[in-house]
């Protein structure tokens, strides 16, 4: 068995390639550049100088979701990073499911860290940003000095569990599947969001929204005979926090490079269990920030994980739970989540946090 410790470690960056973007979003103040990290080619949004922050993406977002997040943290004394994480926008995508686990995007964190010239970061993450965000301060310590969650909480592996696909078969209501357990087989749910992926995007994007009509919120669960986006409904207007502009760079980014890429890591989970049990029992020890909303169905099934934050993360600093705030916790309430992010910073940097 090889010692993951020990890839975690070599996975730095190898070199660094600037250039600008061509096509990029343009967001005032944020640079563009590409890195050479683990193996991949990474692109990054960044803003700012100072102490180094990391903010992880997830499923299916870019880079600019941290659109609001970047200038603030610059404004507050910090160098703000944002990549497209592996597979997705103009970062690589390798073909292999393999690829796509916890240990390599953990990898491409140290890679970037070191890459940018840094030997410390704080790291956000995002939906799947947040279990890469987590897996990088479990794997090192040393390193990621700080976490700061958004949505998906952390939660202590415990002994005797299952892979993550059984576990999501087993609490499936019979003639019910979990949209994960959909999305387990290459191919299936690219063809259904590929067929127009503007309109999955913003079936995907509104659904999960907050402040929206109870008959129109995303359904994690669905019949075995449907599909995905039969969970979702296509909106007659976008919600408030998504702008025409901002979902036609989604769209041309997703038409540029399908959904594969976001959706391998997915299929990555169970590679990632079985190849980590001396996780088990492991609790979170860095200074940690949890932001999340009300209305986020990922909190309604992740719980139980809410819940017992303050036992799995012994120094959490604040847990914070948004009213009217959906899945995209910094899209959709980014003041407030600036504002809770700058202060958690300021608090572990001794710096005094700005007035409410």
């Amino acid at each position: 068995m090889r010692d993951f410790r020990s890839l975690i470690r070599a996975a730095v960056c190898v070199a660094t390639v600037a250039a600008m973007s061509s096509s990029s979003a343009q967001v005032a103040g944020v640079k563009h550049r590409f890195v050479q990290v683990n193996g991949i080619k990474m692109h990054i949004a960044e803003q700012g100088e100072g102490p180094l922050v990391v903010l992880a993406h997830g499923f299916p977002e870019l880079w600019y979701s941290w659109r609001h997040v970047l200038p603030a943290l610059a404004a507050a004394g910090y160098h703000a990073v944002a990549p497209d994480m592996r597979g997705y926008g103009q970062t690589d995508a390798p073909p292999n499911i393999e690829d796509y686990t916890q240990l390599q995007f953990v990898g491409d964190m140290v890679g970037l860290v070191h890459a940018l010239g840094y030997e410390q970061a704080v790291i956000a993450g995002h939906d799947w940003g947040a279990p890469v965000a987590y897996n990088s301060a479990n794997l090192r310590p040393d390193m990621f000095r700080a976490v700061i969650l958004l949505s998906v909480p952390y939660g202590v592996r415990g002994e005797g569990g299952m892979k993550p696909t059984e576990g999501m078969l087993r609490r499936a209501p019979a003639g019910q599947q979990f949209y994960q357990t959909y999305f387990q087989k290459p191919g299936v749910a690219e063809k259904e969001f590929e067929a127009d992926p503007k309109r999955t995007l913003r079936m995907l994007l509104y659904s999960a929204s907050g402040s929206i009509p109870k008959e129109h919120k995303w359904r994690y669960m669905f019949g075995v005979n449907e599909k995905a986006l039969d969970g979702c409904t296509d909106p007659k207007q976008l919600p408030a926090w998504l702008k025409p502009e901002d979902l036609d760079y989604y769209a041309k980014e997703f038409t540029r490079t399908g959904f594969r890429g976001g959706l391998n890591w997915y299929r990555g989970q169970d590679i990632f269990w079985q190849e980590t049990p001396w996780l088990i029992g492991r609790k979170l020890l860095q200074p940690t920030l949890y932001v999340a909303g009300l209305d986020d169905l990922v909190v309604e099934f992740a719980k139980p994980g809410v819940d017992n934050l303050e036992k799995s993360v012994p120094h959490l600093w604040k847990k914070v739970l948004l009213p009217g705030v959906g899945h995209w916790t910094e899209q959709e309430a980014p003041s407030e989540v600036n504002r809770q992010i700058v202060e958690f910073l300021h608090s572990i940097d001794g710096a005094k946090a700005p007035a409410k």
